[in-house]
């Protein structure tokens, strides 16, 4: 990850919505810059990517995100944190209205814990269901990688990567390795069918068939244009 200025880090993971499947913030380990210090990038602050030289380019300074709030990502990353990197960032909101929604409304209520990122302590009960349920949405992609895939009439094998649309930033394809299912095979499946993501059981639930995955072609990567597609970065 380069910024204005000079390298930053190493992207080790995104975070991306699993209903509309963009993704929001890359996850960039700063090494011995800041002493190993993990910190977001929304994708909004991509300026370029170099294929050849695998470089991220922001319109950051090292400066900047020396200074940002400190987020921690071994975690779920909450809406107010989100507040607190919005309030630092020139970012665009990008989710809607409501108690996190940034609005000036809700900032002139409760200025205080708000601003500085802090839950509220006299939230009314809708407030809190809005609260526990604002990121609800948002996933590691590091996390999802070895999900099984189920399809409606079995397993039929494990996400091993997901591809994305480097213009838009969003997830169209997930490679699924069939495994033991079909040997060898690697296929491409869009999310469009993917009825939703179990996080209680580490699941995929596709709305296909063993057959249809059977019968697809098998992924060729030498296929795909780098500049339209890249997987996304996680260990191993």
């Amino acid at each position: 990850m380069g910024a204005t200025d000079g390298e930053i880090g190493k992207v080790k993971e995104f975070y991306f919505e699993d209903d509309t499947w963009v993704v929001r913030y890359l996850i960039v380990d700063t090494g011995n810059w800041l002493s190993g210090r993990v910190v977001l990038i929304s994708t909004q602050s991509i300026i370029n990517v170099d294929w050849d030289k695998k470089i991220f380019l922001v319109d950051l300074t090292k400066e900047q995100i020396k200074n940002s709030p400190e987020i921690n990502t071994d975690l779920p990353v909450s809406r107010q944190e989100e507040v607190k990197l919005q309030k630092y960032y020139p970012w665009v909101q990008y989710w809607g209205s409501g108690y996190y929604s940034g609005s000036n409304d809700v900032l002139a209520i409760s200025p205080g814990p708000l601003a500085m990122g802090l839950p509220r302590t006299n939230l009314t009960e809708e407030e809190t269901v809005e609260e526990q349920n604002a990121n609800k949405h948002l996933r590691s992609t590091d996390k999802v990688i070895g999900y099984k895939i189920a399809a409606t009439d079995g397993e039929i094998g494990d996400a091993e990567d997901f591809l994305i649309d480097a213009d838009t930033w969003k997830i169209d394809l997930l490679l699924i390795d069939t495994g033991h299912w079909f040997p060898g095979k690697k296929v491409l499946f869009s999310v469009d069918r993917i009825k939703e993501i179990d996080w209680e059981t580490s699941s995929i639930i596709a709305n296909t068939t063993i057959a249809h995955v059977k019968d697809s072609p098998e992924y060729d990567p030498n296929q795909e244009s780098k500049e339209v597609y890249t997987l996304i970065p996680h260990d191993g």
